[in-house]
């Protein structure tokens, strides 16, 4: 396929030439063991250490308070389990009902091991009810974890105020900052939490690296044992190349990240009043509430999204749907369940995320075919 316009970079971004340059040495010359004795793995221990810098200056924390993951997924599990396994004695958790997999999917598994799980709910526009997450805290509340923005529909959540209502309790607040990174700015001392997970391949770094963010003091335990690598908060080899690049990847957003996001912010905005023009069955989801400024989750009534989205990947246009296929039949996703968003509204979801490397013709050519494409879809 000779042409790809590519919308989906809340899945995942195109590694910046600048972060792939960095990586090759890694690679091809300074290839040691950055835990090894010698000068040669020394040498990678201290670019590894460079990175930790660049990672800790782009959210305003200490180094030592960056502990290197295989990406957000890791970052998100060992942030939950890390803080758990620190007070066997505190064995509640709260998370907000729209977080990301990697964290729900690891509440529900401490669920099954004994751990009490309150999910706090969101509004038709996805803002988070902080009366509910007040009521919801106990005296034996281990940690409270509510992602800075939705993935699905880039909606930002309430984090200083949720930091400042569990500090009123004594309870630390873990971030999944994945999808907000890099889209807004982000000061662990201005959110006021305690941890936050953030993933290269979602800032135009590589894929399978990826940081959490654990505060000086901050009641933790390692999770992933093996080794005494990351001051014994995470076992294992570290993914040199891959940290590397996180860093140079952070560095270039430290330095060129505010007018990125108002050139995609302006691109975000042509493409919604064309889909608000175009099309009477559109449906901007959260449209009234904050949201990141590269996101439109689109929901065209009345229209399968996996049938769109199968014309438009045909062509080359890349988006996705937050809808999943389960014995058969079409299920919204749990974001838009837990904003109440109709189901023949929800199962017509579309996201498009635009990025970096996206310019006025991309939507040029997205409004070329999308018409077509879902004249199609109506008649199928």
């Amino acid at each position: 396929m000779s042409t790809i316009t590519y919308l989906d970079n809340n899945a995942t971004t195109r590694p910046d030439e600048r972060v792939v340059q960095a990586m090759l040495p890694l690679l091809t010359e300074r290839w040691g063991n950055p835990s090894s004795g010698h000068h040669f793995g020394a040498q990678v221990a201290g670019e590894i250490e460079e990175a930790r810098t660049r990672v800790a200056g782009l959210i305003g924390a200490r180094d030592s308070e960056i502990v290197f993951t295989s990406g957000g997924t890791e970052a998100d599990n060992t942030a939950l389990r890390g803080v758990l396994a620190a007070d066997p004695a505190k064995r509640h958790l709260i998370v907000s009902a729209v977080e990301h997999h990697a964290v729900l999917e690891t509440a529900e598994r401490l669920e099954y091991e004994g751990v009490t799980v309150t999910r706090i709910g969101v509004d038709r526009e996805g803002r988070l009810d902080l009366a509910a997450l007040e009521a919801a805290i106990r005296s034996d509340t281990a940690l409270i974890s509510v992602m800075l923005a939705n993935n699905e529909t880039g909606v930002i959540l309430p984090l200083r105020e949720v930091c400042q209502i569990a500090q009123s309790r004594g309870v630390p607040v873990h971030t999944d900052a994945v999808n907000a990174l890099g889209k807004m700015p982000v000061s662990v001392d201005e959110l006021g939490v305690a941890l936050l997970s953030l993933s290269s391949h979602k800032i135009y770094g590589p894929k399978g690296v990826g940081a959490l963010y654990v505060r000086r003091g901050t009641p933790f335990r390692a999770w992933q044992t093996g080794g005494s690598q990351e001051r014994q908060r995470r076992g294992g080899t570290l993914n040199a190349p891959g940290i590397v690049g996180l860093g140079v990847a952070c560095q270039i957003l430290q330095n060129e990240g505010a007018v990125e996001r108002t050139r995609i912010a302006a691109l975000r905005t042509r493409l919604e009043a064309e889909l608000r023009r175009q099309f009477a069955n559109a449906h901007i989801i959260g449209g009234g509430a904050e949201r990141l400024p590269n996101t439109t989750l689109v929901c065209f009534e009345g229209v399968a999204s996996e049938a769109l989205l199968m014309l438009l990947s045909d062509v080359g246009i890349c988006a996705s749907g937050g809808a999943a296929c389960a014995s058969g039949s079409q299920e919204p996703s749990h974001v838009l369940k837990a904003m109440g968003v109709p189901p023949p509204i929800a199962l017509g979801e579309v996201r498009f995320s635009l990025g970096r490397f996206n310019t006025d013709a991309d939507l040029d050519r997205l409004f070329q075919i999308l018409p077509g494409a879902l004249r199609k879809v109506a008649a199928l």
